[in-house]
């Protein structure tokens, strides 16, 4: 039964959603601010966090930002407020997805079920990679069945279920120029309804993650009018 934490100050929206997913066939936690979010979390495992922005004390924004240094938990943001310069933010930060209020619940359950769907059963190609499922390049380490990414040191670096998706689409085709459609049908399905830019916003933050700082070229290469780079050749195993 997947469980969701749901993280919102009022109580009409805590009420809803708990017996909402609840009839659903879902486990349901709730939370009204951060520090009863982080409580929850060293209580009991979470397979999602439905996180509203507009908290009492430190905002949604920061709360994810926090979430993102120690866990890849999926989170689903909500806000009062249909500004896409927020919907840029929340998923700069860290967010898998992001929804405006009013909602539709049924609308919120079936992106829920999206993004757990792949966090518990990425896709893989029929390229070898289900028996070989560790793919290294420029000296990071992919493990596709932990879900993990390893520097060189064997540091872990946090990804959220997003950024992982991304990232595996990139290295499953190095060296070949990937426009904006191609990533989302590869790191999403097709049918995952997404804002028309998030792939730009993703890209930037693995870019971030991956690229040393150094002189090295980036390892995602904008490409003007066609799409993405992945630069570095891939060795599976």
């Amino acid at each position: 039964m997947p469980h969701i934490l749901v993280v919102d100050d009022e109580e009409d929206i805590r009420s809803l959603l708990t017996g909402f997913f609840r009839k659903h066939g879902h486990q349901v936690s709730v939370a009204t601010d951060g520090e009863s979010l982080f409580a929850a979390l060293d209580t009991q495992p979470v397979d999602i966090v439905i996180l509203d922005v507009m908290l009492p004390g430190e905002d949604g924004f920061s709360i994810c930002r926090r979430l993102r240094t120690i866990s890849r938990v999926p989170v689903i943001m909500l806000t009062a407020v249909a500004d896409h310069v927020d919907r840029v933010v929340g998923l700069e930060i860290g967010a898998d997805d992001y929804l405006v209020k009013p909602f539709d619940a049924r609308e919120l359950l079936a992106r829920v079920k999206a993004i757990l769907r792949r966090a518990a059963q990425p896709e893989l190609p029929v390229t070898g990679t289900a028996s070989r499922p560790v793919l290294s390049f420029a000296g990071w380490r992919l493990d596709i069945a932990r879900r993990e990414l390893r520097s060189s040191e064997n540091t872990l670096t946090i990804l959220s279920s997003a950024e992982f998706d991304l990232l595996l689409a990139f290295a499953e085709n190095p060296q070949r120029v990937l426009t904006r459609d191609q990533l989302l049908d590869l790191a999403r399905g097709s049918s995952y309804e997404v804002y028309d830019r998030s792939i730009d916003v993703q890209v930037g933050r693995l870019r971030r993650k991956l690229d040393t700082g150094d002189d090295e070229p980036s390892i995602i290469r904008t490409v003007r009018g066609g799409g993405y780079l992945f630069t570095p050749t891939v060795r599976r195993g």
